[in-house]
């Protein structure tokens, strides 16, 4: 079980939700792969998820794809503050577990900054302090453990009933993830490529 990506991003703009903080774990990754991961990770949350995302939303979505890299959860719980916190989290990982966590960071984090420290926040802009987040995703690296603080601290109460959904069902009708990554300013060709490439490899293990 791993939590690979933690965020804190201003959702309220579009078409890219810039990140305002952010931590990775990416050690489950083969070293060269990790700089591609992660601008996926962040692909998937600023470009796909968060901008697609209203206020006073908590539910989790499941990546459909057979690329091991890229078979991931995203878990999102908004706010009407203007920003959400998106954990990425692979598929064993608890729903619930991961959506406390983020609760928690956003109940945190709206206490910790007013609007005015982040609301003319762009892509690129200086990320705002918060060494909380990096002790969460250790923390949290263990689910079991950060669940039973979880229950003593009654964190879990608004989040026994998990809503999922595919990453499909955010898109609006003709919209594919494909042509979103083709289309992504912040994807390097390189990135790109990976992309490509893994989904053509999966379609010939699919026809296998």
């Amino acid at each position: 079980m791993k939590l690979l990506y933690l965020a804190v991003l201003k959702n309220d703009v579009t078409p890219v939700s810039p990140e305002l903080c952010v931590e990775r774990d990416l050690s489950s990754y083969n070293y060269f792969q990790r700089a591609t991961v992660a601008k996926f990770l962040t692909f998937f949350a600023t470009e796909v998820v968060g901008p697609r995302t209203g206020p006073d939303v908590t539910k989790s979505i499941t990546m459909e794809d057979k690329d091991k890299e890229l078979d991931v959860m995203l878990h999102i719980h908004s706010r009407k503050e203007g920003i959400c916190v998106i954990s990425i989290t692979d598929k064993v990982y608890p729903d619930r577990v991961a959506l406390a966590l983020c609760r928690k960071v956003a109940e945190e984090f709206t206490y910790k900054f007013p609007r005015t420290a982040y609301e003319s926040a762009k892509v690129g802009s200086p990320q705002l302090s918060y060494p909380e987040l990096a002790t969460y995703l250790e923390k949290y690296q263990n689910p079991e453990e950060a669940d039973n603080i979880a229950k003593i601290q009654k964190e879990l109460d608004q989040t026994t009933q998990v809503m999922r959904e595919a990453m499909e069902s955010l898109l609006e009708r003709g919209e594919k993830i494909d042509n979103l990554v083709s289309k992504s300013d912040n994807l390097s060709q390189q990135s790109k490529m990976f992309y490509t490439q893994a989904k053509k490899q999966n379609s010939c293990c699919t026809v296998m």
